[in-house]
């Protein structure tokens, strides 16, 4: 049986035993309003605008040497798909709506309700560098200070090391 399959047949098993996953979210604050993303959000006002940053940032990252890592995308869809899901993983809609908005300066600060991704912690370290700013993202088990390309953790969750 491959992977997809058995995903399938968790998924079906949850739903038959009205098990609910939780969903990922992640919010910060600007101007004492709090902003929410869901992965994939459509409700928030300011999309349009977060996502054409987005796709500026996009290729910028990838000029800085950004790879989107494919294995983050837990969907049975093709590639191109699975780059564009993980462009829309709520920390990352969070980060540049913070670009956007938090004065040059100060930390963006992204609070997460589980934990980062290894897509999204090395696209934020690429942002770091990329845009000049402190990003410190707070997940369920650790903060991560992100600045001028580096994590605090030294990437430590996120690198396979070596046996």
């Amino acid at each position: 049986m491959s992977r997809w399959e058995n995903v399938a047949e968790i998924r079906k098993s949850m739903k038959a035993n009205n098990v609910v996953k939780m969903p990922g979210y992640s919010w910060l604050e600007v101007g004492n309003v709090v902003h929410k993303f869901r992965s994939g959000d459509r409700i928030h006002p300011d999309l349009a605008s977060i996502h054409e940053k987005l796709k500026e940032l996009e290729t910028k990252m990838k000029l800085a040497g950004y790879v989107p890592n494919l294995e983050y995308a837990l969907h049975d869809v093709e590639e191109e798909l699975k780059e564009q899901l993980l462009l829309r993983h709520s920390e990352k809609l969070d980060v540049v709506f913070g670009l956007m908005k938090v004065p040059i300066g100060l930390p963006i600060r992204v609070f997460k309700n589980l934990r980062v991704c290894g897509d999204c912690h090395t696209a934020i370290n690429i942002i770091s560098a990329i845009e000049r700013r402190e990003i410190i993202v707070r997940d369920t088990t650790r903060f991560h200070h992100f600045k001028d390309g580096l994590c605090s953790c030294g990437d430590y969750w996120y690198v396979v090391k070596p046996c």
